[in-house]
């Protein structure tokens, strides 16, 4: 039941119970755990058990979501306040997250210790800059005007131009993923090599599942905005989905330049 306002006497929203962030919680833990015995050599079916749970918590989550605000009483001036609020904190912690693999780089790269006494260590084989993973910074910085030129059609009431921007977002995302996984499979670098090779692994495989949850959430924006769900006054699951994208490209930036230009220097 959708609560509204207007019934309870204030703003607020109050969500009804919901077995989502439950079910979302498990798929976590269950795609971690597979996640690292896939890492030892395992299958990848419990990895890929819980990216499917994941993805369907995800999915129904969505779209309770979406129900609530396309009703027109539950998202109320306050609620979207509170939801731009809660989508700018998500995104300072997973800054935080990238924080901390840089911060591993940094340490190891400037404060030589015993163990490593140059960066990369000794032996270590590191990638071109100018091909793939020049390719890939071109294709994802691209994607993120395209989303921005796609958005513009909300002013203007045009909404083939919303759909399109946002599906060329998507594809050049996906794109992304498959150059990066054609890098992975050409690395001249096992992920237990060194320290190197273990945090170059973490912070783009890190970033690499970004871009795939950025992909999914532009893909469900491009599926509501063929439904006309979006206009120029609400469009809030555009304006989070525009924000995660350009997060994840200036992630990006950041990973190209330290990761690749600057072993290349």
């Amino acid at each position: 039941m959708i609560d509204t306002a207007a019934r309870r006497g204030h703003p607020f929203h109050i969500v009804a119970p919901s077995p989502w962030p439950l079910l979302g919680s498990i798929g976590a833990f269950v795609l971690a755990y597979g996640a690292v015995h896939f890492m030892h050599g395992e299958p990848p079916y419990i990895m890929l058990g819980g990216l499917a749970i994941v993805l369907l918590a995800m999915l129904m989550w969505w779209r309770d979501v979406v129900r609530e605000s396309r009703s027109g009483l539950a998202h109320t001036r306050r609620v979207r306040w509170g939801l731009r609020a809660g989508m700018g904190l998500f995104i300072v912690s997973e800054i935080m997250f990238f924080v901390a693999f840089f911060w591993s780089y940094f340490h190891n790269a400037f404060l030589f210790s015993p163990v490593v006494k140059s960066w990369p260590p000794a032996g270590t084989e590191v990638f071109s800059p100018w091909g793939l993973p020049l390719a890939n910074t071109l294709i994802l910085v691209s994607s993120g005007f395209v989303l921005m030129w796609g958005r513009g059609g909300l002013h203007r009431a045009n909404q083939g131009r919303v759909v399109k921007g946002i599906a060329i977002a998507a594809g050049l995302g996906a794109l992304f993923l498959v150059l990066q996984a054609v890098e992975y499979g050409h690395a001249p670098f096992a992920f237990d090599a060194n320290i190197y090779s273990s945090v170059f692994f973490m912070a783009t495989g890190f970033h690499g599942f970004h871009v795939f949850v950025g992909v999914v959430f532009l893909t469900v924006c491009a599926l509501r905005a063929r439904r006309g769900h979006f206009t120029e006054d609400k469009h809030l699951g555009l304006q989070f989905a525009e924000w995660y994208w350009h997060f994840v490209d200036i992630v990006w930036l950041f990973l190209f330049g330290w990761f690749y230009v600057y072993l290349a220097l």
